[in-house]
């Protein structure tokens, strides 16, 4: 099994090119099951969840073709890739396909749309919570849709097609809003959709389902309105710059100090953590090109945060920030509100000096003049980039076990990171 290791205490200074997003790019992957025409979209990152979606898109019949890079395009690098669905093959998505990455539960949305029927397996436990599948249910079923558990699978029916209703999120539900609008855009009549996700990957699906006929307004607001149509088209559209590799090299920049070039990335995404990581000292300037993050070597200050859906301060950089305030002046409060057990860094942080103390769903963190070096292991995607953002600053050397969740989510890490200074490298087994 892989390995990272990484020697810290090298400041960062050069360009990152920012990939597009994961959590934008799995749902738009899923829209090509909505049409028979080809969906090609651009800016595709090479993640292993990426290419597990492909596997698991291609088990329902669709084919996928990979084209357009330039000879001197550094291989490896966010690509493009045609979805062509001629023919739904196969309404079933088994368990051990939807069991190794729970954002493949989403075609139940596209599948039952348009062939009437979906037959999906619960997805079943993760790491940082039980992410229930009842808002997914809920939702479908005011549209129509007659839906039953049945040996681990949720059965769902609408022969007729689905039906517009008004429906009000219980909770903000990202992935249960991209199912629903997916599902929406094809029933018959109207939808609202009243306490809806507001996050960008939300705003680039509606984006891309209208560029494929789709009548939806609304979308980065609290209530989208869905206008059924009758089919979709192909379309062309491109991915939005990941939003979470911005903030968690951001981060980096900040625990390490120096000047990095966040190339491609876009300030509109994430105004809360940018915000946020100003505060602790750090400055970030807005450029035509990206986002420019310097630390001058000056410390880093405290800051209280608490994460929130869209635009509050995203779950997803609460481990990032979490390693950055391990070495701030002073102690600084982490509040989890998304997840249940989203804490699971902090042991590992801990062996590397953290001074960290967990109330409920606060962590309290009294910053530490130093870190030191360690084997650590990860544990879930963001929390096992913490400990990488942890070890860039830590004396000695720190070996990151447990790698492939990573993978999952961040494109070539050690290369992006090793351009601008830091001694990182990749030990395969």
């Amino acid at each position: 099994m892989d390995r990272i290791r990484i020697r810290g205490g090298n400041v960062l200074n050069g360009i990152i090119p920012i990939s597009g997003a994961k959590n934008a790019a799995l749902p738009l992957m899923i829209a090509s099951l909505l049409t028979d025409d080809t969906l090609t979209l651009e800016n595709v990152p090479h993640l292993a969840d990426v290419e597990q979606l492909i596997r698991i898109l291609g088990n329902h019949g669709v084919d996928y073709s990979v084209n357009g890079r330039r000879e001197n395009q550094d291989k490896g690098y966010s690509r493009t890739i045609h979805f062509t669905a001629r023919s739904i093959v196969d309404t079933v998505a088994p368990y051990e396909l939807v069991s190794k990455m729970r954002a493949s539960f989403w075609v139940i949305g596209p599948l039952l749309a348009r062939m009437g029927e979906a037959r999906v397996s619960l997805p079943g436990g993760c790491a940082i919570g039980t992410r229930p599948v009842d808002l997914f249910i809920d939702g479908l079923m005011a549209l129509g849709a007659e839906i039953d558990i049945e040996n681990g699978y949720v059965v769902t029916k609408a022969r007729k097609g689905l039906i517009g209703a008004r429906y009000r999120f219980p909770k903000v539900s990202v992935g249960a809003t991209h199912v629903m609008l997916m599902a929406a855009s094809l029933a018959h009549g109207q939808t609202i959709l009243e306490n809806a996700a507001q996050e960008p990957e939300v705003v680039n699906l509606a984006d891309c389902l209208n560029a494929m006929g789709a009548k939806i307004r609304g979308a980065g607001t609290s209530t989208i309105v869905i206008d059924g149509v009758a089919s979709l088209s192909g379309a062309r559209h491109r991915i939005i710059p990941d939003r979470i590799e911005t903030g968690t090299y951001a981060m980096a920049v900040a625990m390490t100090g120096g000047d990095v070039l966040l190339e491609g990335a876009r300030a509109d995404l994430l105004e809360n953590a940018l915000q946020v990581l100003a505060r602790t000292g750090t400055e970030i300037t807005t450029t035509n090109s990206g986002i420019r993050v310097r630390r001058n070597g000056a410390g880093v200050e405290a800051v209280d945060v608490t994460t929130e859906p869209f635009p509050g301060f995203p779950t997803d950089l609460q481990a990032q920030f979490m390693a950055l305030m391990t070495k701030a002046k002073g102690k600084s409060r982490i509040t989890e509100t998304i997840f249940e057990n989203r804490f699971m860094h902090v042991q590992e942080l801990a062996r590397l000096g953290a001074n960290i103390k967990l109330d409920g769903q606060t962590a309290i963190v009294e910053g530490v003049e130093r870190l030191k070096g360690a084997p650590v292991m990860a544990t879930d995607l963001r929390a096992s980039v913490s400990l990488v953002i942890a070890g860039l600053a830590a004396e000695g050397e720190t070996t990151v076990n447990r790698v492939y969740h990573l993978d999952r989510g961040f494109e070539r890490l050690e290369e992006k990171l090793s351009n601008c200074g830091a001694e990182i490298e990749r030990i395969s087994a």
